[in-house]
């Protein structure tokens, strides 16, 4: 009698799974097109032009955040950790990853790190992670086995006990200044003197407002995260672009 095979595990993110997590806008977008479309011919001329040019620019916004993911989360090294190599030469050591209700991470940097010491710690609650995007996905890929829960101003950490923290798309899922303000100092608590904090965002610029529209704005600009960890006692050590529209920091604890 042959042994079960657990299933494998889902792949990670791409566009398809961000229309899926994100399906109200998307849904919002076609419902605004078509009305603005099916509105214009019964209008005066002033009117029907302002109606038809709303549904060319939601449209033109449906389009160009669908191709924009499509980039970043199909055709680019962001979840196969390529870039890693030229900000962690000598790899990530003890690590920790952080999430905020999706964490497609770990499992790849334990596959490529095996003999490494791995913890996860998942922020996700509620009444501070209220997108509905983030249930969504978090229903499609629970946490792994092993995964902590944490709050950001206590991660179940031992102080100076990590050589890498990791918080890919993690942080600005916390709305609130002070609950980042708490997560990175905690960061820092858990760093071994000269750790190194990896920062993986969409950052609220030029490229992703042109790409996203005002979903841009669900993004925190370059100047929070560099705010906060000047707050945090870490200083920026590189930083690299990941199909242009996503950043990776690296900020390191004073080794003294």
């Amino acid at each position: 009698m042959s042994t079960p095979t657990a299933p494998p595990p889902p792949r990670p993110s791409g566009v398809r799974e961000v229309i899926g997590y994100n399906w109200p806008l998307y849904a919002a977008g076609i419902g605004a097109t078509a009305a603005g479309l099916a509105l214009a011919p019964h209008l005066p001329r002033i009117p029907a032009a302002l109606a038809r040019t709303g549904a060319l620019t939601a449209t033109a916004l449906l389009a160009g955040s669908t191709a924009a993911s499509w980039w970043v989360y199909d055709r680019s090294a962001l979840h196969s950790l390529d870039w890693l190599g030229d900000l962690l030469p000598d790899g990530p050591g003890d690590h920790l990853v952080i999430a905020t209700g999706l964490d497609e991470t770990s499992r790849t940097l334990s596959e490529q790190h095996p003999r490494t010491r791995q913890q996860i710690v998942d922020l996700y609650d509620p009444a501070l992670t209220t997108e509905g995007s983030i249930r969504r996905a978090r229903r499609r890929v629970p946490p792994r086995p092993g995964t902590l829960p944490g709050r950001p101003s206590r991660l179940p950490v031992a102080t100076a006990s990590q050589h890498t923290v990791f918080a890919v798309f993690a942080a600005h899922e916390l709305r609130l200044a002070p609950d980042r303000e708490a997560l990175f100092a905690e960061i820092t608590r858990t760093l071994r003197p000269g750790g190194t904090l990896v920062l993986v965002e969409h950052l609220r610029d030029g490229p992703n407002t042109a790409a996203f529209g005002p979903g841009a704005w669900h993004f925190m600009p370059r100047r929070e995260w560099l705010r906060l960890a000047r707050g945090a006692g870490l200083h920026a050590v590189a930083e690299t672009k990941i199909a242009t529209l996503v950043t990776a920091f690296t900020f390191r604890r004073s080794s003294a």
